[in-house]
């Protein structure tokens, strides 16, 4: 599993910098504190191994929270980096969460599912994408879910105003590749 502050989209970084040069303890073990996930995600990805250039690809992402605490809903969302060789005009999704919301960010697509998992449930979401006709070679994808730190009354933002905040995200994420044959 990838886990790592988010900032922007699917960017990935090791940690995040600090401003300050040096500060004290007590304010460095607050700053720790204050960037570690709220609530933390175990991704399970599968995906279409082979499919031809026009065909579908389906992406099935189960992801269980493991805690310390909920994730609220608006706070966390499931999608990811879908291959270049795919439509992203033609894909669609399935999940058992009703009015989930989905957003196309460049190459990204993401889906806020408005409902709370605690610790210990799962939610699970399926992508049903089309490779364009001229796609070929290895397809490959990022994909799981981006949980923020989100503080209360900020629910309702989308993930690119979460983004554009700075408000501290974690993505947890697998890869998958599927084969174009011919």
């Amino acid at each position: 599993m990838l886990a790592a502050p988010v900032a922007g989209a699917l960017v990935f970084s090791a940690t995040p910098v600090s401003a300050a040069p040096t500060a004290p303890v007590a304010a460095v073990a607050a700053a720790k504190s204050a960037a570690d996930p709220f609530s933390v995600f175990d991704v399970k990805l599968t995906a279409t191994k082979k499919a031809k250039a026009g065909g579908k690809i389906r992406y099935t992402i189960t992801a269980v929270n493991t805690g310390p605490h909920e994730a609220t809903a608006g706070t966390w969302f499931v999608g990811g980096l879908f291959p270049k060789g795919v439509d992203l005009r033609k894909v669609s999704y399935r999940t058992s969460v009703d009015d989930t919301a989905c957003e196309l960010i460049k190459r990204e697509l993401f889906c806020v599912l408005p409902a709370t998992v605690k610790k210990g449930q799962s939610i699970a979401m399926v992508f049903d994408a089309r490779l364009t006709k001229k796609a070929s070679g290895s397809q490959k994808a990022v994909l799981g879910v981006v949980s923020y730190n989100v503080e209360t009354g900020m629910e309702n933002l989308s993930k690119e105003e979460l983004d554009r905040l700075g408000v501290p995200g974690f993505g947890y994420v697998k890869r998958a590749t599927t084969k174009v044959v011919r």
